[in-house]
């Protein structure tokens, strides 16, 4: 299959299998977040040379702590004022968008990609994905995993430890395994 209608398929939600010219460019990525993590703390104008590269957007303001992990980083885009904390894993095969004003703590991870139940897709290496929206003045607590197709509603906030597998309303206090309303923010 053409490199062209991967990508295509890669951000619809269908089914489809890498080639050695995603997993090449997927590796190109791998380099650029590894030179961001090996970058001394203190040079923040390096470090953010390096997000703005990475990244598909990175607002004003942000600010991420190393280490950070993703399978891309070209996917993520992220908004103004927002910090997150060491650790966050971002399996953005497809997109993710982390919004103004959001908090994330540490040992994060955030997954947009997945496999299909039947093992003789899973045999060939079969994936999908689907998107992950976090939208603004958001607190992921530390230790929380957002499934694919996760939608987060503004001013939430997600308890620690949580396993976020179903969408997330606005202004509302969540968390457990799976991850449950537990009351309304005012």
């Amino acid at each position: 299959m053409e490199t062209n209608e991967i990508k295509r398929k890669m951000n619809s939600g269908e089914i489809y299998y890498e080639n050695s010219e995603i997993e090449e460019e997927s590796l190109n990525y791998s380099a650029l977040l590894y030179t961001f993590n090996n970058t001394n703390p203190k040079e923040l104008q390096k470090k953010r040379i390096y997000l703005e590269n990475l990244l598909g957007e990175i607002g004003k303001n942000v600010y991420i702590e190393q280490p950070l992990h993703a399978n891309w980083g070209k996917n993520t885009y992220i908004g103004n004022n927002v910090y997150i904390n060491f650790n966050l894993t971002l399996v953005d095969d497809t997109r993710i968008e982390i919004h103004d004003h959001t908090m994330v703590g540490p040992n994060v991870t955030i997954a947009t990609g997945t496999h299909p139940l039947e093992p003789q897709l899973r045999k060939q290496k079969a994936q999908y994905n689907l998107p992950v929206i976090i939208e603004e003045n958001v607190w992921i607590g530390a230790g929380v995993i957002i499934l694919p197709g996760v939608h987060i509603g503004q001013n939430s906030v997600i308890g620690a430890g949580s396993v976020v597998t179903k969408n997330i309303p606005e202004n509302v206090l969540a968390f457990g395994t799976p991850c449950k309303i537990v009351k309304k923010i005012d």
